[in-house]
């Protein structure tokens, strides 16, 4: 049985914090949230989008972390880094370029 007390490894605040403001800096005025701002501004539910972009967030960061984790027993950091970058740096040019 799963207990809540168990003994397992303990908070790291210090990554705790970085990933939060990064993931906090990386997310204000990007794409999605405009997408919750145009959401929110067409329904008097707020309470409902709230809650969808909560849970799609989340779901969204949670593919995300078991995704890092699986290809960080694959690939070293570094090299994980200069991938991430370059894909992020592509899929940039890509928007850019796209029409539409």
């Amino acid at each position: 049985m799963l207990s809540l007390y168990s003994k397992g490894p303990a908070m790291d605040w210090k990554i705790f914090a970085s990933t939060f403001v990064t993931i906090f800096l990386a997310e204000m005025g990007d794409k999605t949230q405009f997408a919750a701002l145009a959401a929110s501004s067409q329904t008097k539910s707020t309470l409902t989008v709230m809650i969808a972009v909560v849970l799609a967030l989340g779901l969204a960061g949670a593919l995300g972390v078991i995704f890092g984790r699986f290809l960080g027993t694959v690939l070293s950091p570094q090299l994980m880094k200069y991938v991430s970058g370059t894909l992020f740096i592509l899929v940039g040019i890509w928007v850019l370029t796209a029409k539409g």
